[in-house]
């Protein structure tokens, strides 16, 4: 009966979950920023794509060319003084360092921590929540990081109907900015929708090729069946997750650039298919992440049948701020909603090497 009974407990959650990304990531077409920005500079700053190719490479130069002005952040925005990467960065960041990131997009309050608060309240509170981090565990540095919804699944199909929105060079390159000079590494989000995961990736080839910059793929909105994003939860096969490893495989070695790290969003079993077929490369480090929100016996449960069963190199969890407080854990000693601190998730096994707040 206790099983039977998690099992729909599970499904309410998942429907719950849905229901709610959704609704942040529509969100996102009509919010205004929290972080300083207008709905008129909103609307300026982001951008409807008719065409899956990806944007001009405007880090290549004529051949000759010399700049007018020692000013290079028009002629060579990504290699601005804004993007250079404040501290050192480790030549490999996983295994020896924890992951700590914040996740969402600065077009919405609703999307994620990442967007809630002005820059510097929400920098602080990433500073703040990294020392917990590292109270917890202190064999294990952490290292900071900015998730960044970069490319949105939308409610309506757009203009070349797939359901998608890509950030412009703006946003992105504004929050790749906001990493750098905190000594933040960042991750830049796909939710495909109806595209095609490699012209996603593609058109974030440039920003990739920064060494601190990383990739996440979300399968909740890979829409496969071509339902809209939002009606039902869709999924990722191992054959798309090894085309992200060799796009960032061969990023990474045309570049000379530090090992890339994959982030893959899970909650469910079939968000992901035969995970057997998932081919390690050592250039790229690969994180399975625990992506749903709900009382810590229900998140822990997914965990273990989500991630744990199958197993493809690193672990990492995600955690709700707002959406984990919704209900009481019945499995444990608390009266009220909590929110798990570190040493509860670290008692898992094995310990999640990524942690992102939402």
């Amino acid at each position: 009966m206790v099983k039977g009974g998690l099992q729909v407990c599970r499904s309410a959650w998942r429907v719950s979950l849905i229901a709610s990304l959704f609704i942040f990531s529509n969100h996102l077409t009509g919010c205004t920023s929290s972080n300083g920005t207008s709905e008129e500079g909103r609307k300026a700053d982001s951008v409807a794509v008719g065409k899956a190719e990806p944007a001009a490479d405007t880090t290549r130069k004529t051949a000759g060319a010399a700049p007018a002005t020692p000013d290079t952040t028009e002629k060579d925005p990504l290699k601005a003084d804004s993007l250079r990467f404040a501290g050192d960065l480790p030549d490999t960041i996983l295994p020896k360092y924890r992951i700590l990131a914040y996740y969402g997009n600065p077009h919405s309050k609703k999307m994620g921590i990442l967007g809630e608060y002005p820059l510097k309240e929400m920098l602080r509170r990433l500073d703040e929540e990294s020392e917990n981090w590292a109270k917890a565990d202190p064999s294990k540095p952490v290292q900071k990081a900015l998730h960044l919804v970069a490319i949105s699944a939308q409610g309506a199909p757009g203009k070349d109907g797939k359901y998608r929105l890509r950030m412009s060079d703006k946003t992105i390159r504004k929050v790749i900015s906001w990493g750098a000079r905190h000594g933040a590494i960042v991750f830049l989000d796909i939710q495909v929708g109806l595209a095609d995961l490699k012209g996603e990736m593609a058109f974030l080839e440039k920003y990739l090729k920064l060494p601190y910059v990383h990739l996440g793929i979300d399968p909740e909105f890979s829409m496969k069946t071509g339902a809209r994003p939002g009606t039902r939860i869709g999924t990722y096969d191992a054959s798309d997750i090894n085309d992200a490893v060799r796009f960032l495989s061969r990023v990474k070695k045309e570049n000379n650039l530090p090992p890339k790290i994959l982030i893959v969003h899970r909650f469910t079993q079939r968000m992901v298919t035969n995970y057997k077929n998932i081919k390690l490369d050592p250039n790229v480090q690969i994180v399975m992440n625990m992506d749903g929100w709900g009382p810590p016996s229900l998140k822990r449960d997914s965990y273990q049948d989500y991630i744990v069963k199958e197993p493809v190199q690193y672990t990492g969890f995600k955690i709700f701020y707002k959406n984990d407080m919704k209900k009481v854990d019945l499995r444990s000693n608390h009266k009220v909603p909590h929110l798990m601190e570190p040493e509860e998730v670290l008692a898992l096994d094995p310990k999640p090497i990524y942690i992102q707040y939402q």
